[in-house]
């Protein structure tokens, strides 16, 4: 799955165009290497998301096999990183 779909549908962003913006703009990294908007994500991926003030990581647990999941079940697909 790309990440910037994968982004959208663990709603980590809430459209598809702000995370392939985010992407192209060298936010997103997936195991350290800046992604772009087509890189594929697998299982046990860390994607770090670097905002303004602070930088978020996340493990993939898995991925979703619908366009989009109910928000309550974020955590069974991915999982914050200290």
């Amino acid at each position: 799955m790309r990440i910037d779909k994968f982004l959208n549908s663990v709603n980590i962003t809430k459209r598809r165009a702000v995370s392939e913006d985010m992407c192209k703009n060298g936010v997103v990294s997936i195991n350290g290497v800046t992604a772009k908007p087509a890189k594929d994500v697998k299982v046990g991926d860390i994607i770090t998301v670097a905002y303004l003030e602070r930088s978020v990581r996340y493990e993939v647990v898995q991925l979703p096999q619908t366009k989009t999941i109910p928000k309550t079940q974020q955590n069974d697909y991915v999982r914050e990183v200290k």
